[in-house]
């Protein structure tokens, strides 16, 4: 049996989020505090929420998607030219239709597959009398 502990991480929203704006690097102890003035559509917003949403808290998708906008938000991002607050609203009034796209799951989470585990066989003791 392999016993041997394995951790995997996953990234957060917000790392996601300045990935996919295609920013360059830059060096924290000089740049403090940068916003990264991208734009995302909401293609990228619903990819980023179906990675993250295994560590998410949101009960359902469209929590997990608003966690992301709240990322965007927080880093200085745009979505499809509007802020994060109004597409957030916008989905709360149910004018955006947010909806989980049906991706394999197994290929996005590999570490949430289920291992069998072996069924022992009982040993069958004869009494001695």
């Amino acid at each position: 049996l392999n016993r041997d502990a394995q951790a995997t991480l996953l990234p957060t929203a917000a790392a996601q989020v300045i990935k996919a704006m295609a920013e360059p690097g830059r060096d924290r102890k000089k740049q403090k505090n940068q916003k990264h003035p991208g734009n995302l559509t909401m293609d990228q917003i619903k990819e980023i929420a179906t990675v993250t949403k295994a560590k998410s808290k949101a009960k359902d998708f469209k929590g997990a998607v608003k966690e992301v906008l709240g990322a965007c938000q927080s880093v200085g991002g745009m979505v499809e030219g509007k802020s994060p607050k109004d597409i957030c609203k916008l989905i709360e009034k149910g004018e955006i239709d947010v909806k989980e796209p049906q991706l394999r799951h197994h290929l996005l989470f590999p570490l949430f597959t289920l291992m069998k585990k072996k069924k022992k066989k009982k040993k069958k003791y004869s009494a001695l009398i």
